[in-house]
């Protein structure tokens, strides 16, 4: 009996249609409160960066300044429910 040899087939870089199809299937898969912690920590990160390029351009108002601080506020939450989930990988660069 012979055995056949596997074709072999790259797995790597996967095509991007793939790895979106992947990010996907991860993020149904996740319980509810990892994804609204992902959702608010990227939500309030763009508003942060959004606020960061006013301050940049001008000094804020106390409402911006507010919202700022808000913004901030839902990242660290959201980290921490993150932590504690054991899922910060969701939302931090992989060295």
């Amino acid at each position: 009996m012979t055995t056949a040899t596997p074709t072999p087939r790259p797995t790597s870089p996967l095509p991007p249609a793939a790895v979106e199809a992947l990010s996907r299937l991860e993020r149904a898969l996740l319980p509810a409160a990892v994804v609204v912690a992902v959702t608010r920590y990227e939500v309030a990160s763009e508003r942060t960066a959004e606020l960061s390029h006013l301050m940049d351009a001008r000094d804020l108002s106390p409402a911006e300044f507010d919202a700022l601080f808000d913004a901030q506020t839902v990242m660290a939450g959201a980290r921490m429910t993150l932590a504690e989930a054991g899922r910060l990988d969701l939302i931090e660069v992989q060295s």
